[in-house]
């Protein structure tokens, strides 16, 4: 390939590797693309709004299902990121500025969306002092304000571990706090290289000591190599860390440039994951091929909340 063809933001590290095809995807993943004209009416709204959003910036596939309903995960503080995860397709580089307007916009949106839960998300922003802290709390404080009915989850990086940046947006009230660990700790070197295990498995431990009755979310990838032992350490660790809700899904190859599937796993193998995990306690799992975080997340959120009423009435 012509590298004067590469996108200029991409990280170094990703590109093209002709040993590293993408694999043909077995009949439990396909999905088909998107034609509806909602689909159609929710990317205009996005785009009139110059926002930017994981479905599309990640490459996700469930973004015909999901903007057909008209729900879509925005993604705040730009489309570059500071890091350059292996599994990731968003454009690694140097971001720019924050757009001060983003919180006024990304609440019009949700607005004209008609959204009763919306999911906000960002790139990671290791060039601010904060990391994008006070950004995430003025988003949803804009979202409160101009839709109070509408509940808010967000899928947040980790802020480098910053001390005291954590407060600032969990004082905002988000409805969920959402942060993956995306993977088993022996494979973070080669997927994650610019995050540490701990570090995240402590932020969301951390929500829970600043306000207990926040709903914390966590979500794996599985097919990169890790073994059920490995899945099942996780699952512990995130409950030691009283996490409410757990993800898991398919690692899907993005590109060539980056990390190779291992596997492919069986839809079975999902639901035997999720047996394990609701034995260890979690409200609630999500656990099938094209599950995601932000995947039916406003259905997720309502079985959420009657989750703990009901393990709340069951204590009394």
């Amino acid at each position: 390939m012509d590298k004067t063809l590469e996108p200029k933001h991409r990280h170094p590290e990703k590109r093209n590797r002709p040993d590293n095809p993408i694999q043909r995807k077995p009949a439990w993943i396909r999905v088909k693309a998107p034609t509806s004209k909602v689909y159609r009416e929710t990317r205009d709204i996005v785009r009139s709004k110059k926002l930017h959003t994981v479905c599309e910036e990640a490459a996700c596939p469930n973004i015909g299902e999901c903007w057909s309903k008209k729900h879509a995960t925005m993604m705040i503080m730009g489309e570059i990121c500071t890091r350059a995860c292996a599994f990731c397709n968003v454009t690694t580089g140097k971001p720019n500025a924050l757009d001060s307007l983003e919180p006024f916009n990304v609440a019009a949106a949700v607005a004209e969306l008609g959204l009763e839960h919306v999911v906000i998300t960002s790139v990671d922003r290791d060039d601010l002092a904060d990391g994008g802290a006070e950004h995430f709390a003025q988003v949803i404080t804009a979202i409160h304000e101009k839709t109070p009915d509408t509940t808010v989850e967000i899928l947040t990086p980790d802020f480098k571990g910053k001390k005291g940046v954590l407060k600032t947006v969990v004082d905002a009230k988000p409805d969920v706090f959402n942060h993956n660990l995306e993977t088993v700790p022996r494979l973070y070197p080669n997927i994650r290289p610019g995050a540490r295990y701990f570090t995240s498995l402590s932020l969301l431990e951390q929500v829970k000591e600043i306000d207990p009755s926040m709903f914390t979310k966590s979500g794996i990838m599985v097919g990169l190599g890790e073994t059920r032992e490995e899945v099942g350490q996780v699952m512990d660790d995130l409950r030691a860390a009283d996490v409410d809700f757990l993800t898991i899904g398919q690692y899907l190859q993005p590109t060539p440039k980056h990390a190779a599937i291992d596997r492919f796993v069986t839809p079975d193998e999902f639901e035997a994951y999720a047996k394990m995990a609701r034995g260890k306690g979690f409200l609630l799992v999500s656990s099938s091929p094209l599950t995601r975080s932000s995947y039916h997340a406003g259905d997720d959120f309502q079985q959420l909340r009657a989750a703990r009423q009901a393990k709340l009435a069951a204590a009394e």
